[in-house]
């Protein structure tokens, strides 16, 4: 199983190309059921995710090839509805196909999905809103089995859908299997994240009737069908923050590329906020921490555009470094402090009390064997390696490979001292 071996103590210098966005990038290949015409999607980046993804649209019957980071995808001939427990286990976006597969053929057989163990994130939500439009829904062994058979025209009805709580994945599945249903649905209270609006702007140009993205009302009039397009995924602003992060915790200075700087005020301020300086232009971000202290940053994560759960444990190896005490609030996900003791094996001085950690900073973090518990606890410790003194050895980084594409290349471009071994 692959390891990272870091060498910490090197700043960071140099340009980063930020890839495409991983949590828009899922979404955006899974509409791809919803078309029995071609859509080529680029900047897609290379990711354990993707290859899944890739697997399971190709059970499904989805034609899909690939060239360097683009692909072609194409369901004219899909054979089956069914997302097996094999195949979802490993990814929680795998739900995610459930509402396109009902939409267009009227049954949907979809295991209950699996993913870093960070929280229950339940799928009731998206069952419910798919009930509320006229779905028949179980769950049998293990599956969710969906059927639309018993309709009068064996399609999905609008309808006024309230998200009791905000759900990306859940106004993800509604909108897409809202754009194939008949009369107008309106998503309340739905998620305004850039990836949401991104999978949006995606639908708009297959010939989807939607209106309302960014915000927490979002309309979609069904239409009989949709059309083939081209369409470049976003920006990873998770992967852009990640790289922020790093080099305002290990110093140096860097410059961002392929971004928007609009996508990420939440953590642009509380990079600032660290002591870190930040020059911003329209698709740039450049980082610069010439001076020893870290500021402490008090955190408490929210929905967007609050500061994203997905940053909260890069932050954590950031403050373990400050010049004082700060406390990181977690409101996502009740079980995304598991990067503390690893972090604590490196020095780190982190008490955690319900749902909020106090971390009082110290002045070195030295390297340590540590173990990787979930994609952001990684990219965590990959923080805390590059910023310490001495070796870090970091295991179960296929954890990492779920959400960033050749990380190890990219900080070594950078000037740092990163090793994939066994």
């Amino acid at each position: 199983m692959d390891k990272l071996k870091i060498t910490g103590g090197n700043p960071l210098q140099g340009e980063v190309f930020v890839s495409g966005a991983k949590n828009a990038a899922l979404p955006i290949l899974i509409a791809s059921i919803l078309t029995s015409e071609p859509l080529n999607i680029f900047n897609v980046p290379i990711l354990k995710d993707i290859e899944t993804t890739i697997y399971l649209l190709n059970f499904l019957g989805v034609n899909v090839h690939k060239s360097n980071d683009s692909l072609m995808l194409c369901a004219d001939k899909v054979t089956k509805t069914e997302a097996p427990y094999d195949l979802v286990k490993t990814m929680r976006a795998s739900i995610l196909v459930l509402g396109p597969l009902l939409a267009r053929f009227g049954e949907a057989h979809v295991s209950l999905p699996g993913g870093c163990s960070i929280g229950a994130r339940p799928v009731d939500l998206h069952i419910k809103a798919l009930e509320k439009m006229g779905a028949k829904v179980n769950i049998h062994n293990g599956y969710i089995e969906a059927s639309t058979a018993h309709l009068p025209n064996k399609k999905l009805i609008g309808t006024k859908i309230f998200m009791d709580q905000v759900s990306v994945t859940g106004t993800e599945n509604i909108m897409m299997a809202a754009t194939l249903a008949e009369g107008r649905t309106l998503i309340e209270n739905a998620a305004r994240e850039p990836e949401v609006e991104d999978l949006g702007n995606l639908l708009i140009q297959m010939g989807a009737k939607i209106k309302g993205l960014g915000t927490d009302n979002i309309q979609i009039d069904g239409t009989p069908s949709l059309l083939g397009t081209n369409y470049k995924v976003m920006f990873d602003r998770i992967e852009a923050g990640t790289y922020m992060t790093a080099v305002a915790a290990a110093g140096g200075r860097i410059k961002l590329k392929n971004v928007n700087p609009s996508k990420m005020e939440s953590i642009i301020e509380k990079i600032k906020e660290s002591g870190a300086l930040v020059h911003i232009n329209d698709d740039q971000i450049e980082v610069i921490k010439s001076e020893d202290k870290i500021l402490p940053v008090n955190i408490r994560t929210g929905v967007y555009p609050l500061f994203p759960t997905d940053m909260q444990a890069q932050f954590m190896a950031l403050n373990a470094l400050a010049d004082g005490p700060s406390e990181i609030t977690e409101t996502i996900f009740e079980n995304r402090f598991m990067h503390v003791q690893e972090l604590v094996r490196m020095g780190a001085h982190i008490d955690v009390k319900g749902n909020t950690s106090f971390v009082k900073g110290v002045r070195n973090l030295d390297g340590a064997n540590v173990m990787a518990t979930d994609l952001r606890a990684s990219a965590s410790l990959v923080i805390a390696g590059l910023a310490a003194k001495g070796e870090t050895i970091i295991e179960r980084i296929y954890h990492l490979d779920r959400g960033y594409e050749r990380i190890e290349e990219k900080l070594n471009q950078l000037g740092a001292k990163v090793e994939r071994i066994q």
